[in-house]
């Protein structure tokens, strides 16, 4: 690693972590197809194993996110790093539905604090004027993640079963784990790599005393970005969790033709994450105004999304069912840059709460949709109805995103305001 930043390593290392975490969430989704036959699954029990590790995911994010802040990014992703491996590994032990369940819950424990802790590294390890590229990079990283799970999983699969595929990414996991342990320092400052270029461009640690968080004025801020951040959830979590099935299912493709579509779709989710933030700390320098950069392009991209998906309710075709949904992943994912930079715009030193406090809206997404998607396949038999209730979200989420405010800071005057208040 001679030549390269520390801050570039950092950032690398949590391309890395997302990489992995959304392998080992969405695997399961393609692995579906062998255990669905071992267990004797109906759609709906498949939708409750893909849902399964949202409750805890759910839970801990403001938890973990409060964890990340209080402890530090590096304590937080090692114990969560070993917890998602060990439950990647009992879920390719699993021997049915009980002991999916249980290791798909285990993951969701493991994976709830990660993002929520990445945000409060970034926060520390990123210019300012570079959040927007650095979350949408990272996301990227993810859905490389999702573009690689269907091919791999498929791969692992016809060689050696789909056991084997989970103790792959436990693998991959466990050797991650050992890196960050390895490179990560909580403060840029303490690192022996640091260069005092890099310093100049990063936030200054503070150097007093945090007051008392106060939990309902920060409640009351990222409301409206937690309701758009879960519009846009319920998209998500229906593309993870069924377009692998929807492609084998709805179409009748065979494994490697369905891995190759599923793998399209994810790999436009790639490019939208990393044009989205791109595009927003560009617009950001230009003119210098969080609510067009943030909320604006927001409710935009929600925008083009749902003008996507429509044309899926009115089409046979194979082809121009790939065409949409690979454009309305494109543009959903083009607000992750975006929506992942608010929470450190609005509340810098509390990044990692008002992220889980963000990422609770996709948690709930994620036990809702998958199940809601399989229930109304099994009872209706139609393969688009499920996107039809993401059109309705993201034009809920387009109207919603303008009360989103980036650009109003949350102080440390409102901290002590609802302290006083609490104590009366």
């Amino acid at each position: 690693m001679k030549g390269v930043r520390i801050t570039s390593v950092v950032l690398g290392l949590l391309c890395m972590m997302y990489f992995i975490t959304y392998l080992d969430r969405v695997n399961v989704s393609t692995a579906a197809e062998g255990f669905r036959g071992e267990f004797n699954l109906s759609n709906t029990q498949i939708g409750f194993v893909f849902s399964a590790f949202a409750y805890p995911y759910l839970i801990f994010q403001i938890i973990g996110g409060w964890v990340s802040d209080r402890f530090g990014a590096r304590r937080t992703l090692i114990a969560c790093g070993i917890v998602w491996a060990s439950a990647t590994v009992m879920t390719g032990m699993a021997g049915g539905l009980i002991s999916l369940v249980v290791a798909r819950v285990l993951l969701g424990f493991g994976e709830g604090a990660t993002f929520p802790a990445a945000t409060s590294a970034m926060s520390r390890w990123v210019a300012p004027d570079k959040r927007g590229f650095a979350q949408g990079i990272t996301h990227a990283a993810a859905r490389i993640g999702n573009a690689a799970a269907p091919a791999a999983v498929i791969f692992i699969m016809t060689k050696w079963g789909w056991r084997q595929s989970f103790y792959v990414c436990a693998v991959i996991s466990f050797i991650w784990v050992a890196l960050w342990a390895w490179v990560y320092t909580e403060r840029p400052k303490d690192h022996p790599r640091i260069t005092p270029e890099e310093l100049a461009v990063l936030p200054q640690a503070q150097t007093k005393k945090k007051k008392p968080l106060a939990w309902g004025a920060l409640f009351k801020r990222m409301a409206p970005v937690t309701i758009v951040y879960f519009c846009y959830g319920w998209t998500l979590w229906l593309f993870l969790s069924w377009i692998p099935q929807y492609f084998l299912q709805r179409h009748n493709l065979n494994l490697k033709d369905t891995a190759l579509f599923a793998s399209s779709v994810f790999f436009a989710g790639v490019v939208g994450d990393t044009l989205g933030g791109i595009i927003s700390d560009r617009i950001l320098r230009r003119t210098g105004n969080l609510k067009r950069a943030r909320s604006w392009m927001v409710s935009v991209c929600m925008l083009l999304t749902l003008v996507t998906l429509f044309p899926l309710m009115f089409t046979q075709s194979l082809m121009i069912s790939l065409l949409c949904l690979s454009l309305g992943f494109f543009f959903a994912e083009l607000t992750i840059g975006p929506m992942w930079a608010i929470p450190m715009d609005i509340a810098p030193n509390h990044s990692g709460t008002a992220s889980g406090m963000m990422n609770t809206g996709s948690a709930a997404a994620a036990i809702l949709s998958p199940v809601v998607a399989g229930y109304l396949i099994d009872r209706t038999g139609n393969w688009e109805l499920p996107f039809l209730c993401s059109i309705v979200l993201m034009g809920l989420g387009l109207l919603l995103a303008f009360w989103m405010q980036p650009d109003k800071r949350f102080e440390e005057h409102e901290d002590a305001k609802q302290i006083t208040a609490d104590s009366l």
